[in-house]
């Protein structure tokens, strides 16, 4: 069997970048448009980065920690990486898609594979009214914020701001509020995958908003349209018995 083509991305870091030089003189590097793989060595955020830059290529993404938490990742070693590659589970997720509508600029789309976060701007505190498939389901909420996560995200931000952990296969996306002031007791919602939210920000212009879309940041928005993206297919690939679904359980038990 012909070994598999990697292409090899890094995070700037110094022990990623040695990573990479280590890595792709042992194992040969091609450009990303030829790769059967793609090796990305960082964290979480280099590997959300590298699945948004890739999205448009066939390789899968083979995630190593060299970061912080790596919770998208798989344990860094350098041995034995075409075995680990031969045998690895893939896990397809697909991303939401949101769209901003600012108070200056018109409107500006952008994906998000974790969560699309709003956010308040200033001192006071934002002014939400939320929108489930067309119809009024929380006329206002008081709040620091408001975000729509993924279950391959649920364990990020969502999770801080003490949003439910959701099962990978679960084809539910939660709604979290962040701070919540009035209702005062409201913790969020879960909604099937296919529905489609909107998030009005009330007095924008005396309390302005920023979205928020995988660190991409969208300022003074006076609404906000998310959904899951069936057409965009992101595809991991960890160790076995080290997949989404075994690290979404854990997190639980922890």
């Amino acid at each position: 069997m012909t070994a598999p083509r990697l292409a090899f991305l890094a995070s700037p870091v110094p022990i990623a970048q040695e990573a990479q030089t280590l890595l792709a003189r042992r194992y040969g590097d091609h450009p990303l448009d030829k790769a059967d793989i793609i090796v990305a060595l960082g964290g979480d955020g280099f590997m959300l980065q590298t699945l948004h830059g890739t999205q448009d290529l066939p390789a899968p993404v083979y995630g190593m920690n060299r970061g912080t938490v790596g919770f998208l990742m798989n344990e860094y070693a350098p041995d034995g990486l075409m075995e680990r590659l031969a045998e690895a589970e893939t896990a397809e997720i697909n991303p939401l898609r949101m769209r901003a509508q600012t108070v200056a600029h018109g409107m500006q789309e952008a994906l998000a594979i974790n969560e699309v976060s709003l956010l308040r701007q200033g001192p006071q505190a934002a002014r939400l009214a939320i929108n489930v498939d067309g119809r009024e389901r929380m006329p206002e909420l008081v709040c620091d914020g408001a975000l729509v996560a993924t279950p391959a995200g649920s364990t990020a931000y969502n999770y801080s701001a003490h949003g439910p952990i959701l099962p990978i296969g679960s084809e539910v996306l939660a709604i979290t509020a962040v701070a919540a002031f009035r209702p005062r007791r409201w913790r969020g919602a879960l909604i099937p995958k296919g529905a489609r939210v909107r998030i009005d920000v009330l007095e924008a212009d005396k309390r302005p908003v920023m979205a928020d879309a995988d660190s991409r940041t969208v300022g003074s928005v006076r609404y906000v349209e998310i959904e899951s993206a069936p057409d965009v297919c992101h595809r991991l690939l960890f160790d076995p018995g080290h997949g989404l679904e075994e690290r979404l359980l854990q997190e639980q038990f922890v």
